[in-house]
C-alpha cells in the first residue's frame, strides 16, 4: 500500500495531509502550510479500538477513525515534496503500524480552493471498528483504557482542545466528553495505570 500511494501521489508536485486526530495537534513533520478544511462524505468518530497506544488487549482503548459518511472539519498540511520521501515512512510507520487504516486521496474544500490530500481512513467492516457504542461503554473505557502512551480520555480532550482552539466545533465529541464530567477518582485511577504502563514501557 505504501508504494501504491507513493506512485498515486506521483512526486510532481507538494503532498497534501488531511488530518482529523492526533495529526492535528501532533504531526510530527515539518509542512509549508496548514489550511482549514472540510472532507465530504466521510466523518471522525471515536469508534477504533487501540490496543497498544491508548490501551491494552486486556483493557482496549479507543482513538479516531474516519468513516464513511456525513463530513469532517480538520486541518490540511502541505509537506514540500523534496522532504515527502524522508517524511513518508516516518508517516506511515506512524499511522499504518498495524494496517488498519485505509489510506486514500480525498477532496478537501478548504478557503483557498480544494485540494487533493492523503487521508487515513478506516472501513467500517473492519475488525478494528467497534460498531456502536453504548455511553456506559465510552464511561467505562474513559474511566479505565490507558495505553503507552496515555489513556484514551487525555487522547479525545486533546484532540477536542486543538480542534476548538482552531475554531472547529465537533458536537459528537463534546457530548461523548460530558460522560466523563463526573468520573471523580476514575481520572486519577487511570492516570496511575499510565505511570504504571510507563514503567514497564522503560523497564
Amino acid at each position: 500500500m505504501f508504494a501504491q500511494t507513493m506512485q498515486e501521489w506521483g512526486g510532481a508536485d507538494d503532498l497534501w495531509v488531511f488530518a482529523y486526530g492526533s495529526l492535528i495537534w501532533r504531526p510530527e513533520f515539518e509542512f509549508l502550510e496548514c489550511r482549514h478544511a472540510r472532507v465530504f462524505g466521510w466523518h471522525r468518530a471515536l469508534k477504533m479500538w487501540s490496543h497498544i497506544n491508548r490501551g491494552t488487549p486486556e483493557c482496549p482503548g479507543l482513538v479516531f477513525g474516519m468513516f464513511s459518511g456525513g463530513s469532517c472539519r480538520g486541518m490540511a498540511f502541505r509537506i514540500a515534496r523534496q522532504h515527502v520521501p524522508e517524511m513518508m515512512p516516518r508517516l506511515w510507520q506512524r499511522e499504518m503500524a498495524t494496517d488498519s487504516y485505509d489510506p486514500k486521496w480525498l477532496d478537501c474544500q478548504t478557503d483557498d480552493g480544494p485540494v487533493k490530500a492523503l487521508a487515513f481512513t478506516l472501513s467500517k467492516s473492519s475488525p478494528r471498528c467497534t460498531g456502536t457504542l453504548s455511553e456506559e461503554d465510552y464511561r467505562r473505557i474513559f474511566a479505565q483504557s490507558c495505553g503507552i502512551y496515555g489513556t484514551t480520555l487525555d487522547y479525545a480532550e486533546s484532540t477536542y482542545t486543538a480542534l476548538k482552539n482552531r475554531g472547529i466545533q465537533d458536537r459528537a465529541l463534546e457530548r461523548l466528553l460530558r460522560l466523563s464530567a463526573s468520573r471523580s477518582g476514575a481520572g486519577q485511577d487511570v492516570r496511575g495505570q499510565q505511570r504504571l504502563n510507563t514503567e514497564r514501557s522503560a523497564a
